[in-house]
């Protein structure tokens, strides 16, 4: 050992003196701390704390504790050398990360992080980086006190404060962008969710005046949550923005802190988002907007992430709510105020109704997990496991392995049997199938030396079948049901995640082999599954890697139907459980992963991206979900009239120029998309052109909305497209046999996959 270093021997797990949790401290922490709202790092000359942020009994109060950052190394001998000199102790086993250092202040880690760097030849986000550290003070904080938030509090427990804002657009473009000295705000709403509602109006205020009143506002309600729509993207880069022109501190923290704002990105699926991720000291920031798009990636059903779109999905949307679109927004702030207010209130209604719904799961999850709620709101599932994990091993103070080489194996069981339209199609699901399969082979990843995966997930499963118990029971509360179905949401969403953290490159618990084992065996359980539905007599329409859609013998009554359940549920193996979760009176199957489902009371739900697809304009959309109305309804005999009066349309120029336009946002400033051009590393792109060609400053982040111009359906679309702002509606220009190419092309895509010429996979068609 080199001179200088002090290493303390670590415990053992099950030695005697560090004794293996009970579940309920395994799964939401080893240290009850009732209230927990929020913490917040505070740096210290000669050592550091935390400030701990308590609720009880609708009352605020704070307090500090000590807390000593610390990383993992695969040698104490790395920080030969440093100062000050770091306790540091060995940890127990013989995985390769077994020394923990520990130091006196954040300061000092980041220091010894920098001699790390310089001792070891290797940055820390090298693969083979001989040490480890997580870089947010909370999170450590929990981890090493076994602490979890917002314990014994409800979601109506915690304060609340909902924002929106509403913005000017200049003349000539179709989008607000802060950075324009014009593009002034124009109102703030706000509200509570328990009835207050403020509405800071710009023609009363101008906007120094706005932003200064907007930021008493938040002192004086103190939230413990800001929640808003797109706020991380929209309202409070907006609102920054506007208050540093203006020169008004944007002090929304608690002890009047400024944001703290760093870039971030967010992924759900295969949709990436590029944001400014603001944290308000004391607070919470939640944006339901990133909510909403991780909840489409599992349910796949709703039409768009806007706030409207949101609020119709979840029935949120009052029947009388105000409706503008784009540049009527300002246009009503001027001509119409009335109409703006009303439009500016139901915004802020709406985000208050839809924020409990999005943000149930997450708050659940935050009261188990070693992360505070808004890191839980955009952290990968993966991450949230490896955190459970870590607690453990921290607590006991045992050695961590190194990741295994990202490596590739064969996936699940997908598989599409038949196209087109199915009457009475019903739906299994095979409950938890790969965790299932693990908790059965009984393996944990093979370099968990504790066992510890297995049995967070063994206990997940448990209080999941409870808490789903609890939700359903006769008398329940309606919040104490609600609370108990966030619970059980939340378990079955990290339970089914357990599989994907094996394979998971980052994950510092992965095993591929143990990955692949598990999917080959549902891969060969699936399949039995289909020859049984056969062999019973149902056709299966759709294998999704845990679910089937088919339909089920014809002429079966319900104890039929009954029976022919039973009888498919017998030939499984033990431990694998069905569930027979979905019944719909028709169902269209476009391709894998694309379908639309008729529910009983005649609602149509469209899942998959080919049927939601971003890159159709507005009227294709309209089309698409006209189409598919009409063939799951048993009315595809009306659809060539329908073709016909949406094609009359078209060449008549009916449609309003939205209907056409496409809307693009800018990544690259004009300037930079010029240089990628003249270097030969971009193509044209129309929203670029059109930009150029309209002689405005269009900066990076502005959204352009364009329409295709010509008479021909073949043009290059970057040199006929034209600003939808310039659309003269006295002299409409819009390429008619453009748009009408567009609208037959997906017209004979659908028409390729309609009832009379669906294509099966050797099987009787079902039509």
């Amino acid at each position: 050992m080199n001179s200088g270093l002090c290493v303390v021997a670590g415990l053992s797990y099950g030695g005697g003196e560090m004794k293996p949790l009970a579940r309920d401290e395994l799964v939401y922490g080893f240290t009850p701390e009732p209230g927990l709202v929020a913490l917040e790092h505070a740096p210290g000359a000669d050592a550091d704390a935390m400030t701990l942020f308590i609720r009880k009994d609708g009352k605020l109060s704070t307090r500090s504790e000590p807390f000593a950052p610390f990383l993992w190394l695969t040698k104490a001998e790395w920080l030969a050398g440093f100062e000050p000199a770091a306790e540091i102790v060995r940890l127990a086993g013989n995985n390769p990360f077994r020394f923990l250092a520990r130091f006196a202040t954040w300061a000092d880690l980041e220091r010894a992080l920098g001699h790390l760097r310089k001792s070891t030849n290797k940055t820390l986000s090298h693969p083979a980086a001989p040490y480890f550290v997580i870089r947010d003070p909370v999170q450590q904080f929990l981890l090493a006190t076994g602490r979890t938030s917002f314990r014994d509090l409800l979601l109506p427990d915690l304060e609340f404060l909902y924002l929106d804002i509403e913005t000017d657009c200049s003349e000539g473009h179709e989008f607000s962008n802060p950075d324009r000295a014009e593009d002034r705000i124009l109102a703030i709403a706000m509200a509570d969710g328990r009835g207050w509602e403020l509405v800071l109006d710009g023609r009363e205020l101008d906007e120094k005046e706005l932003l200064k009143k907007f930021v008493e506002t938040v002192r004086k309600r103190d939230p413990d949550i800001v929640a808003g729509h797109n706020v991380f993207r929209f309202d409070l880069p907006y609102l920054a923005t506007r208050a540093r022109r203006h020169k008004v501190p944007l002090k929304l923290g608690r002890d009047a802190q400024l944001p703290d704002v760093r870039s971030s990105r967010f992924t759900a699926a295969e949709r990436a988002v590029a944001y400014s991720r603001f944290h308000l000291h004391g607070r919470h920031v939640v944006d339901t907007y990133l909510l909403a798009l991780a909840y489409d990636v599992s349910h796949r059903a709703m039409e768009g992430h806007g706030l409207k779109s949101v609020a119709r999905h979840f029935g949120v949307a009052a029947p009388e709510r105000t409706y503008l679109e784009g540049r009527e927004i300002a246009r009503a702030f001027r001509e119409n105020h009335d109409a703006f207010l009303r439009y500016a209130t139901d915004d802020i209604r709406e985000t208050a109704a839809i924020t409990p719904i999005l943000l149930a799961a997450s708050y659940a999850q935050s009261q188990l997990l070693p992360l505070p709620l808004e890191t839980v709101c955009v952290r990968g599932n993966a991450g949230k496991i490896e955190g459970l994990l870590l607690r453990e091993y921290l607590r006991v103070e045992h050695s961590l392995p190194a990741p295994d080489p990202s490596r590739s194996f064969e996936g699940g069981y997908t598989k599409m049997f038949v196209e087109g339209l199915a009457r009475d199609v019903h739906h299994c699901d095979v409950r938890s199938l790969y965790p299932s399969l693990l908790l059965l082979g009984g393996k944990n990843p093979r370099h968990d030396s504790l066992g510890v995966f297995l049995q967070l997930l063994a206990h997940l499963r448990d209080f999941r079948v409870e808490a789903k118990k609890r939700a359903q029971e006769p008398g329940m509360p309606p919040a104490a049901a609600g609370r108990w179905e966030a619970l059980q949401t939340t378990f079955k969403i990290l339970i089914n995640s357990f599989y994907g953290y094996l394979g998971f490159a980052q994950a510092r618990f992965n095993d591929y082999d143990l990955a692949a084992a598990i999917t080959e065996q549902g891969r060969d359980l699936l399949r039995g599954m289909v020859d049984k539905l056969r062999e019973l007599g149902a056709q299966p329409i759709e294998m999704d890697t845990d679910g089937i859609y088919y339909t089920p013998p014809s002429g079966l009554d319900e104890a039929g139907l009954a029976k022919f359940q039973a009888d498919f549920r017998a030939h499984l193996p033990q431990g694998i459980e069905v569930e027979f979760d979905g019944r719909y009176p028709a169902m269209f199957s476009y391709k894998m992963k694309n379908y639309a489902l008729l529910e009983d009371d005649g609602t149509v739900i469209i899942k998959g991206a080919a049927l939601k697809s971003r890159g159709f304009e507005p009227f294709l959309r309209d089309f698409l979900r006209e189409w598919l109305t009409l063939t799951l309804h048993g009315r595809a005999a009306e659809i060539p009239a329908m073709v016909a009066r949406r094609r009359h349309d078209i060449v008549a120029r009916n449609l309003p120029v939205t209907a056409l336009a496409k809307t693009e946002n800018l990544t690259d400033s004009l300037a930079a998309y010029q240089r990628k051009r003249a270097a030969g590393g971009k193509s044209r792109q129309a929203a670029y052109e059109v930009a150029l060609a309209s002689g405005r400053a269009y900066q990076a982040g502005d959204a352009v909305s364009y329409y295709v111009t010509g008479t021909k359906k073949n043009v290059p679309v970057h040199a006929h497209a034209r600003l939808t702002a310039d659309f003269d509606p006295n002299q409409r220009d819009e390429n008619v046999a453009f748009y009408l190419a567009k609208l037959d092309a997906l017209a004979q895509k659908l028409d390729a996959h309609a009832p009379e010429t669906a294509i099966t996979d050797d099987h009787p068609t079902l039509f």
